[in-house]
């Protein structure tokens, strides 16, 4: 099972020590022989990712490749669209839903040579933390099968988890890159909404949803976000933490902590501290309001975007998510606009709070990843996990940052970094020398 890295394998593949369509096949082969494959990907897109393999190592030698990671091949949420490709979002309203162009994040992919795998499962309409979902697939994760994986960005986690592609792009409206990346031990980007175009890709929650990577390494995600931004990608060379001021959030994020997550991340922490990182502790009662405000921003307009999809077949949707979507109806649009009013208030006073430091630090997840067959049979357990599971990660889409989450040392624990809107480039920076400080 090849687990380097894209940024590996795309030096591999200019050195002519890696062909690309030796590459592909080779992925598409793993995920054949691979047991758990079926609960990864939706759908695979194998002439497509030959034919684009081959393009790549036609470039390659005649000398004219695109750029580091032109050849490697990437796997894709259920909910970018790929011409000719269903693209159905992890629910069976969407069943057969076929379009016919790419979605802007894929075709820019494609412009700069990367491969399309294929589609990997997801959460049901990406409206869930969890990753759970008996409509299509309910993917695993890496250190127990029995688990879930985290959502909505599951299968994209997994894919890479286990081998099954080198680096993934998923979405994030609530932490839905950053749980299923922490829960898999890799590392996932949540850019600032507005950044990456949401064009062809279906959506939850467009005042939220961000697209972003998930990989192996700080730097994959540099190279990816450079790629769907259209922009270089970030300079991590001589990042260092030396000097960098990191604050602890203490509000909300270490409440009820369990305790593999609570110790992996005050181990972290004191790694940080010890290569250099001046850490002092936060208290924000702006975040507490904002989180307060979550039920009506995020779940009235994901029902005004899909009440008449949703009202029409019912039936079709596991019971769970269609209650979530439904509790956005008992909202007006006073409540609506007048919660942005605050919000977007909430967010000076945070800016105002933290603005010289570097990042605010605080774990990924306050929850290991919950097993999947008690999640459907265990009410209160269902009930207490997926309110777990977002609550962290919820904080920077609500407070409109960029954040990154790192492996924190133990399975499935993760340390997230948080930084100010449109600051992927420091935080990037930033967030490799962490992963060094953090081994």
């Amino acid at each position: 099972m090849d687990k380097r890295t894209a940024g590996e394998l795309g030096r591999a593949i200019g050195a002519g020590k890696v062909h690309p369509v030796e590459l592909v096949e080779a992925q598409l082969a793993a995920i054949d022989a691979h047991p758990l494959a079926p609960r990864i990907y939706a759908r695979l897109t194998p002439d497509r990712a030959r034919a684009e393999a081959m393009a790549a190592a036609g470039r390659a030698r005649a000398g004219l490749r695109k750029g580091l990671l032109d050849g490697v091949p990437l796997s894709w949420k259920d909910l970018f669209d790929t011409a000719g490709t269903p693209t159905e979002a992890g629910s069976a309203l969407l069943r057969h839903r076929t379009p016919a162009a790419d979605a802007e994040v894929l075709a820019r992919a494609t412009l700069a040579g990367l491969v399309c795998l294929g589609k990997t499962h997801m959460s049901e309409l990406a409206f869930s933390g969890l990753g759970l979902n008996p409509v299509t697939a309910t993917p695993p994760s890496v250190n127990d099968p029995d688990a879930v994986a985290g959502g909505s960005s599951s299968g994209a986690a997994a894919s890479v988890a286990f081998g099954l592609a080198p680096a993934a792009i998923g979405s994030d409206t609530g932490g839905s890159v950053r749980i299923p990346a922490a829960w898999n031990d890799l590392v996932g980007l949540k850019t600032t909404a507005g950044l990456l175009p949401l064009t062809g890709t279906v959506p939850l929650c467009e005042s939220f949803d961000t697209v972003g990577p998930l990989a192996r390494s700080v730097e994959d995600c540099a190279l990816l976000l450079g790629i769907l931004d259209g922009q270089p990608a970030p300079d991590l060379r001589g990042a260092e933490l030396r000097g960098a001021r990191l604050l602890v959030l203490e509000t909300v994020a270490l409440d009820g902590l369990r305790p593999e997550p609570a110790a992996a991340f005050d181990r972290s922490v004191a790694r940080l501290a010890a290569a250099g990182a001046r850490v002092e502790r936060l208290e924000a009662p702006e975040v507490a309001e904002a989180m307060a405000l979550a039920p009506v921003l995020f779940t009235a307009e994901a029902y005004a975007i899909w009440r008449d999809v949703i009202e029409a077949a019912p039936q079709k949707m596991f019971p769970r998510i269609l209650e979530r979507f439904r509790s956005g109806a008992g909202f007006s649009a006073a409540d609506y606009v007048a919660g942005w009013r605050r919000l977007r208030g909430l967010r000076q006073i945070w800016a105002d709070r933290v603005g010289s430091a570097d990042a605010v630090i605080l774990p990924t997840a306050p929850i290991l990843p919950p097993h999947a067959k008690r999640l459907m049979t265990d009410d209160a357990y269902y009930v207490s996990e997926n309110l777990l599971a977002l609550r962290n990660t919820r904080i920077a889409n609500l407070l409109g940052l960029c954040a990154v989450t790192l492996p924190a040392g133990e399975p499935s624990c993760g340390i997230s970094l948080m930084g100010p809107a449109y600051g992927e480039a420091r935080l990037l920076r930033l967030a490799a020398a962490a992963e060094t400080a953090l081994g």
